[in-house]
């Protein structure tokens, strides 16, 4: 059974959720425009194989959410992290980070490196991730979220996709299907609605803007899985970098699978985690 609780980060409440027990503990941290949720189905069986936590970034899910928009940052991601593991009495643990998320443990790692026993790099990119639209179409639904709220973009992303359902990968529509498209819609609803609109304004912005950290991959020790959904186009190229340039790391393209393999192919996703921590627990 799992057990959620709010934490004191910096200037912010971190939510986490942890199941399982262990010395060395495996902490998953999500997306932009995610939360700890987006490991719901996961947390459970991966306590078996130990202590696992996710977490909620700041403007996310059930932490704090400051409206300021000087306050979402790269930098200030990465120090929560920090912050969060030595709140959570974290010395050292394996970490997994998922796009927006991975970009901020791959800085951490940098940062931090003995703090990281092993890293998963999951649908992410070591490059600046530029979004699927022009900088003119953020701002505008940038505003729209402030103007209307999140859970009113969630509505209207749900219906551009309904008109639009060919821009979806496969994956992704089965992943609908199997979950019910109002269970899964909801799920994204709930997501939305927790979501700080400045959050989404300012980390939206900088994503495109990020400073690459290609050239510093090579001081990454850790065990590494670079993970990636087949169908998650944008970060196929990426993650060929990021196998290429950390030594030792470990390539696996979940099949079936786009930008959330966790969802999309859970079982594959489950074995490759398994797999990785199996390795890299077993790793001087």
């Amino acid at each position: 059974m799992s057990r959620v609780r709010k934490i004191a980060v910096r200037d912010i409440e971190m939510e986490v959720e942890e199941a399982g027990a262990g010395e060395r503990a495996l902490v998953l941290v999500h997306g932009f425009t995610g939360s700890r949720d987006d490991f719901r189905e996961q947390i459970e069986p991966l306590s078996a194989l130990g202590r696992t936590i996710a977490l909620d970034q700041r403007g996310h899910g059930g932490s704090t959410n400051s409206g300021r928009l000087e306050l979402y940052t790269l930098a200030n991601l990465v120090a929560d992290l920090e912050a969060a593991f030595s709140a959570l009495g974290l010395e050292r643990a394996d970490l997994l980070g998922h796009s927006l998320g991975g970009v901020v443990a791959l800085h951490f790692a940098l940062a931090h490196p003995a703090r990281v026993a092993s890293l998963v790099l999951m649908d992410t990119s070591a490059q600046p991730i530029r979004m699927r639209f022009s900088e003119s179409t953020r701002a505008s639904i940038a505003s729209f979220a402030r103007q209307h709220g999140m859970g009113a973009l969630a509505k209207r992303t749900r219906e551009l996709t309904a008109a639009n359902p060919a821009a979806i990968p496969a994956s992704a529509r089965r992943a609908v299907e199997r979950m019910g498209e109002e269970a899964f819609w909801g799920r994204i609803l709930r997501k939305h609605e927790a979501m700080d609109p400045v959050a989404w304004d300012a980390l939206s912005a900088q994503m495109g803007q990020l400073e690459s950290a290609l050239e510093r991959l090579g001081q990454i020790r850790c065990p590494t899985t670079v993970l990636v959904g087949a169908e998650d186009t944008p970060f196929l190229q990426p993650s060929d970098e990021m196998e290429r340039r950390i030594a030792g790391a470990r390539r696996v393209t979940i099949p079936d699978a786009a930008h959330s393999p966790q969802l999309e192919n859970p079982a594959a996703w489950l074995d490759a985690i398994r797999s990785h921590l199996g390795w890299a627990r077993r790793a001087p």
